[in-house]
């Protein structure tokens, strides 16, 4: 069991996590929790480190930061005890979580998961801090921000769980942002890839990384909401969305367990990307390298790429987007490189928003694209640019018109409930 930021944010609210827990555990469940810090902690630890030392070391900065889960895992271990239950935390560094030395960004390498099994199985409640690692010299690491997701899926593969439930502040996985569409409807299953997809153009449910380490390592997920009344039922009886693989979901559809599939799982919206034009750039083989090297060398990421026909093969436009929070880094990349590249003029675009269609069922069935483009150009929405994946179409669009171009393909997908 995972519960984030909101679910801890102080003492009233981890009593109810740990009534949540204590009945998972009386339903008969061995049962591990992975916690995040209170809501907003990690932002105060990050700002006390950037006033010690605006050029702080990242292995002290970790040392900093990781202290808001130590203090939220203790608090819950005490309030499960003060219920009745045998609860006791386990720090990062105690089992260990093993982690290569990338501070602040450390990848989990494995778990010691045996000491952690024994306590367990004796009936303890084991309450693990999010977030941290161990590097082999003994030094404490962080995973990057919303690395509990990460922690929680990790320590259920470590295990061997039968499932991992990351509770948080919404009850499950929607066919698109409730708050945009009213319509919108929670879904009982989603494939591993389509989470992944959803997860990468915009749906905060989940964080990209902890969804491709559960597919990686076969854990099932289930996304559900700890902001329930005292005395609702327990998860496995008030279900969330279960991320699955396809063979799991094949089998529950043979079954009948699952009739609601669907050629299109989820509609996404993203506004935080920034659209690049480089006019004039020179027709010839490796000019496109000449751009993208330079920009992947600054580790800025390229999302959509267009590159316009060459016009009388001597000169070409090439379009592209990067993330809204590196467009600066992006034209100072590309104006030191200008003379490299050969571009006559750059403008850029800060107010588009990505619209993107997952659906699994885009393998086996023609015209999915179709209908995006049909439904939006009916509307007199204009596509900038567009990308696409085994299961997913993304166009650009003018940012002022996210929430209309969502209502309109959630409409034309079939997907309103």
């Amino acid at each position: 069991m995972k519960f984030g930021g909101t679910s801890m944010a102080g003492t009233e609210r981890i009593r109810r996590v740990a009534g949540i827990v204590r009945r998972q555990q009386e339903a008969g469940h061995e049962v591990a929790v992975v916690v995040s810090a209170m809501a907003g902690e990690t932002d105060r630890m990050v700002n006390f480190c950037r006033e010690a030392n605006a050029l702080y070391d990242p292995a002290e900065y970790d040392v900093v930061v990781a202290s808001g889960e130590q203090v939220t895992a203790g608090l819950l271990a005490m309030t499960l005890q003060a219920m009745g239950c045998k609860a006791r935390s386990w720090l990062g560094w105690q089992m260990p979580i093993h982690t290569d030395n990338a501070h602040s960004r450390a990848r989990i390498e494995s778990i010691d998961t045996d000491a952690l099994l024994a306590s367990m199985a004796a009936g303890e409640i084991a309450v693990i801090p999010g977030f941290q690692g161990l590097t082999d010299d003994n030094r404490i690491t962080t995973l990057g921000r919303g690395g509990s997701d990460t922690s929680a899926v990790a320590v259920a593969a470590g295990i061997k769980a039968d499932r991992c439930d990351i509770y948080t502040d919404v009850d499950g996985v929607y066919t698109t942002d409730p708050r945009i569409v009213a319509k919108a409807r929670k879904l009982k299953n989603v494939t591993y890839e389509e989470m992944l997809e959803l997860a990468s153009v915009g749906s905060k449910v989940l964080q990209t990384r902890s969804v491709s380490l559960a597919m990686k390592e076969k854990v099932r997920v289930q996304v559900l909401s700890s902001f329930i009344d005292e005395n609702a039922p327990a998860a496995d009886t008030l279900p969330g969305t279960m991320i699955v693989s396809d063979e799991e979901l094949a089998k529950l559809e043979l079954e009948g367990l699952d009739m609601e599939r669907q050629l299109i799982t989820g509609i996404a919206a993203d506004k935080n990307d920034a659209k690049v034009i480089l006019t004039a750039v020179p027709d010839r083989p490796g000019a496109v390298a000449t751009i993208f090297g330079p920009l992947a060398a600054a580790n800025i990421n390229v999302d959509m790429i267009i590159q316009n026909v060459g016009r009388e093969d001597t000169d070409t436009d090439v379009t592209f987007t990067v993330p809204a929070a590196d467009l600066d880094r992006t034209k100072a990349v590309l104006d030191e490189h200008r003379a490299t590249i050969g571009y006559q003029k750059i403008s850029t675009d800060p107010k588009v928003a990505k619209i993107s269609v997952v659906g699994v069922g885009m393998r086996s069935h023609a015209g999915i694209a179709a209908t995006m483009f049909k439904a939006l150009a009916d509307r007199g929405i204009n596509i900038q640019a567009i990308s696409t994946s085994e299961i997913k179409v993304s166009v650009l669009i003018d940012s002022d018109e996210t929430e209309l171009a969502v209502r309109l393909l959630h409409t034309a997908y079939g997907l309103d409930g």
